[in-house]
């Protein structure tokens, strides 16, 4: 009996390939990864935070402990994930990555956690989604370093705790309400990565530029920029798509007139507004007046999830002030009648559209 439960420990605590990021990366994901920053000066924006985390590594490292638990949530695209590698490399220590949704059960954490060394980090991508049973694992891993283990079962069953290195879990979410309180209040250090902008996002996409050795003139730079939503990773999109563009139909210089001939070919408004999100200002005014209208009955009249509309959608139509969140529901305002040249209830003719 006691040899079963040998072969079954061990086969609990054996890596399984789906909970870790593969070694291997697709053509694409290896050009995003190429144009990610790997040190603080590469970073750009996000300053206070920047701030912080040094401080935070600089006073781990004197110390010579591990570094605090940390939790970085935002919009997607903002750049929790290239934030753990460069803690990672600052602190010289590996890195591991996953997500809520890849572990699965308690048994997938236990197989990351007992394969970490002293000092690892374990960036957890999209924590909020962590089930239950998994979420109570992490508890006291985070907080003793320990891991309990039930070992066999009924009235032989037995609890046994194993000791773990002492390890920084750096979770990431673009949904920090749908944490819970015990999770959310184990991490040391808890910050939020704020839109870029316009300034910053031109830094960044001169930077990209270089590394892809393209050419580009300060118009190029702006109108990408401009319509880049304040999001690294969109502006890094575009600016891979501008450059097909150019490359195909014109003589391989992005200039103002051709990044605004590649946008007007994705669809890609002055604002960085695509055909989804127009499709959502419409809804709300052409079908419910405008609003008050819940998000899901939003979802379901473009056929979309409630998730993708609230997290990837809704934080830039509320940032340029197209959308106000009230008890009953989303209303459109003043400005995204204006933007879609619709007259709003009550005037003849539409407004003017206001540019940002």
């Amino acid at each position: 009996m006691l040899c079963c439960q040998r072969v079954n420990l061990v086969q609990f605590m054996s890596v399984d390939e789906r909970t870790v990021s593969p070694q291997g990366k697709p053509e694409e994901a290896q050009l995003d990864a190429s144009l990610r920053p790997r040190t603080w000066s590469e970073f750009v924006g996000q300053t206070t935070v920047k701030d912080e985390l040094q401080i935070m590594i600089a006073a781990a490292k004197a110390r010579n402990e591990t570094l605090d638990h940390i939790l970085i949530y935002g919009p997607p695209g903002l750049g929790k994930t290239t934030l753990a590698h460069i803690i990672a490399a600052e602190m010289g220590v590996n890195l591991k990555i996953t997500s809520g949704p890849a572990i699965e059960r308690p048994g997938d954490l236990a197989a990351i956690l007992t394969n970490l060394h002293r000092g690892d980090v374990l960036f957890i991508d999209e924590i909020h989604r962590l089930s239950r049973p998994v979420e109570e694992t992490l508890y006291p891993a985070m907080e003793d370093f320990a891991l309990d283990i039930v070992i066999g079962k009924g009235p032989g069953a037995r609890n046994i705790r194993l000791s773990l290195p002492r390890f920084t879990i750096l979770g990431a979410t673009t949904r920090l309400a749908l944490i819970a309180a015990p999770l959310r209040d184990r991490f040391g250090a808890i910050f939020r990565l704020d839109f870029y902008s316009p300034q910053e996002l031109e830094q960044i996409i001169r930077r990209s530029t270089r590394l892809l050795n393209t050419a580009i003139d300060d118009g190029g730079v702006q109108e990408i920029a401009a319509r880049s939503r304040g999001t690294a990773r969109i502006a890094n999109r575009l600016l891979k798509r501008v450059r097909d563009y150019a490359q195909v139909r014109a003589d391989g210089v992005i200039t103002r007139q051709i990044a605004q001939e590649a946008l007007a070919l994705l669809d890609v408004d002055e604002l960085g507004l695509d055909d989804l999100d127009r499709k959502v200002l419409r809804t709300v005014i052409e079908k419910f007046g405008g609003g008050p209208v819940g998000l899901e009955t939003i979802a379901a009249s473009l056929s979309e999830e409630g998730d993708t509309i609230m997290d990837v959608v809704e934080p830039y139509l509320l940032q340029l002030g197209f959308l106000d969140r009230t008890p009953r529901g989303r209303v459109a305002t003043r400005r995204a009648y204006a933007h879609l040249g619709l007259p709003f209830p009550g005037e003849d003719t539409p407004q003017q559209p206001t540019l940002f």
